[in-house]
């Protein structure tokens, strides 16, 4: 078995390529239920931005957070996989990020690639579909037999591209996405959205396409605007939101709204004991996408895992104007 891989490695402190060096590192022994994956591409997310960020002076971490790739080894305990399969998944927060030449990964949250995809559109997917499916399904409890209105604050990121996808295929909800440019608003749009709002004045834009109101909120910027989700949201409405620092809660309360916490890596991070739905949510998607009723949001792909094509990805995430998602490929 290969002993060292090549792994690429992001530094605090620093700007441009010079954040990211590709180091030789020692092959991670594989747990139980690993599997030890030769990653073919990987995509960059919001997350990647912001542990770098928040790394201290002088830290450095192996970042990556969506990956596809072939099967090189499989861990004493993994079961459904075998040397050769092709694989995505979005990985462990908890442990090194998938951006090296070999990766190690809990099966558990591993599933067969869709066969219809190349290695940078399966690679898109993952972590985003991950949190969209567990906002819909796990946190909102929504059915194919669901109806009601659902605003998708974001709907051109990451997350909100498979999110109003999965919303009009599996249930019966109406879906109302936020976006603010001409290429975005036609995104969202294609993807299947029922209406689509400008961010800025949310609260009017809103009420005239929904006005009985909403009973989900899908939130990727919820900071700022709470007292517009306590207005348009029925009582007993819900939100769930990815970001950080929501701002106070407090004006929910008067219509009784549901707040959630979405963090796609709780599970794996704490082991638990339904570790393995996120395994089998990829697969059903990758079912979906087969039958043509989910695609990739892949929207740019950059040739060759890099320090020049991560500072590229990394500027491309924090300018805040991306649609849908951007991929990296491995030699």
């Amino acid at each position: 078995m290969v002993e060292h891989t090549t792994a690429w490695i992001a530094h605090a402190g620093r700007s441009g390529a010079a954040a990211f060096t590709a180091e030789r590192v020692p092959v991670a022994a594989l747990r139980p239920h690993d599997l030890l994956v030769r990653v073919r591409a990987v995509s960059v997310n919001p997350v990647d931005t912001k542990v770098l960020k928040r790394l201290g002076a002088g830290e450095s971490t192996q970042l990556g957070y969506d990956a596809a790739g072939v099967v090189e080894a499989v861990g004493a305990q993994a079961s459904g996989f075998a040397v050769g399969d092709e694989v995505y998944y979005a990985g462990d927060i908890s442990r090194p990020g998938s951006n090296a030449e070999l990766h190690a990964v809990d099966s558990r949250i591993v599933a067969h690639k869709p066969r219809n995809l190349d290695w940078a559109e399966a690679a898109a997917l993952p972590l985003t579909t991950i949190t969209a499916w567990e906002s819909l399904f796990d946190k909102f409890r929504l059915i194919p037999e669901s109806r009601g209105v659902l605003l998708v604050v974001g709907g051109a990121g990451g997350v909100g591209s498979v999110l109003i996808q999965l919303a009009k295929v599996l249930t019966g909800v109406t879906v109302i996405a936020t976006a603010s440019r001409d290429e975005s608003r036609a995104w969202v749009r294609d993807l299947g959205a029922d209406a689509v709002v400008g961010h800025r004045n949310l609260r009017d834009e809103v009420a005239a396409v929904a006005p009985d109101g909403l009973r989900w909120i899908f939130s990727s910027f919820t900071a700022g605007n709470l007292d517009d989700y306590q207005h348009l949201l029925q009582p007993f409405g819900e939100i769930v939101a990815v970001d950080d620092d929501p701002g106070p809660l407090g004006a929910l309360k008067t219509k009784a709204i549901s707040f959630h916490w979405e963090y796609m890596f709780a599970r794996i991070i704490h082991d638990t004991p339904d570790v393995a739905e996120q395994g089998r949510l990829l697969a059903r998607t990758a079912e979906l996408v087969e039958q043509g009723r989910i695609r990739t949001t892949l929207t740019r792909t950059l040739a060759g895992l890099s320090p020049d094509t991560l500072a590229e990805a990394h500027e491309v995430l924090r300018s805040g104007t991306a649609v849908g998602k951007l991929a990296i490929t491995l030699d």
